[in-house]
């Protein structure tokens, strides 16, 4: 069986990301009145992020081929499943605490520390070790957003740092192409 190259999954994720970060800069950009005018929209982007953990398990299971990787899939996939799940319980009121918003920190938190371990190659080694190195810190200093969202809740920046989180996660994720060379045709990476 021929499994498709890496990048194909990371390209994956990244549409899944951009997807997210456009429904959350759209929802800010209007406003949530504006946006939640129709009841369904607010339940996008939780539900993008609890599919997308199950998509997460998928790859996991079957285009992982080492521990390391199995467990950092599967970390990511975990974390997606549980944000998306604690939003689609604050949405439905079931959690009406803005401190809530501290599970999709840690959510991004660990996913950015799964990021940084699973990457055994130095920084410039290839423009994918490259790439999951400013993943891996993007995720971990973007769970200061979250945490904002938590303490002072209905706060511009913490709402547009978050959107803009999962679009700046799209662009890196959409540039990997695991075998190029870090500076590409410069050859400087070399």
């Amino acid at each position: 069986m021929a499994l498709p190259p890496a990048e194909t999954a990371h390209w994956l994720a990244a549409s899944v990301a951009l997807t997210i970060g456009l429904l959350l800069l759209s929802e800010l950009i209007v406003g949530t009145d504006v946006f939640r005018r129709r009841r369904w929209r607010a339940y996008l982007w939780p539900s993008v992020a609890l599919g997308s953990g199950i998509l997460l398990w998928v790859i996991a299971i079957f285009s992982t081929f080492s521990t390391i990787h199995l467990l950092a899939h599967s970390i990511w996939a975990e974390a997606a499943m549980i944000a998306g799940a604690v939003e689609l319980a604050r949405l439905r009121g079931k959690l009406v605490s803005p401190r809530w918003s501290l599970v999709t920190a840690g959510a991004l938190l660990v996913s950015g520390a799964a990021f940084l371990v699973h990457e055994q190659n130095p920084w410039l080694y290839s423009r994918a070790a490259f790439l999951h190195h400013v993943i891996g810190w993007t995720l971990v200093v973007a769970a200061v957003f979250p945490v904002g969202q938590a303490l002072r809740p209905r706060r511009f920046i913490w709402a547009a740092g978050f959107a803009a989180t999962f679009v700046v996660l799209a662009v890196l994720l959409f540039a990997d192409r695991d075998g190029a060379e870090i500076f590409g045709r410069f050859g400087l990476g070399r």
